[in-house]
């Protein structure tokens, strides 16, 4: 399956979840925010949120403050 992360293309077997995709990236996971479709998706449900084919991922540092 394709999905795109931070505009670029990646392919990923199927049923693969985000956790899996920011390790097989090498991303730091404590220090990414991620969504999924514009969705924000919370550190803790990652390891749960499976990925469809097109979809699209954006990791991001958090912004922290006021």
């Amino acid at each position: 399956m394709r999905v795109t992360v931070n505009g670029e293309l990646h392919e990923l077997p199927e049923g693969s979840t985000l956790e899996a995709l920011l390790r097989a990236l090498e991303l730091p996971q404590d220090a990414q925010a991620t969504a999924v479709n514009g969705d924000f998706v919370p550190r803790a449900s990652r390891a749960v949120q499976a990925l469809s084919d097109g979809d699209a991922v954006t990791c991001f540092q958090p912004i922290v403050g006021g």
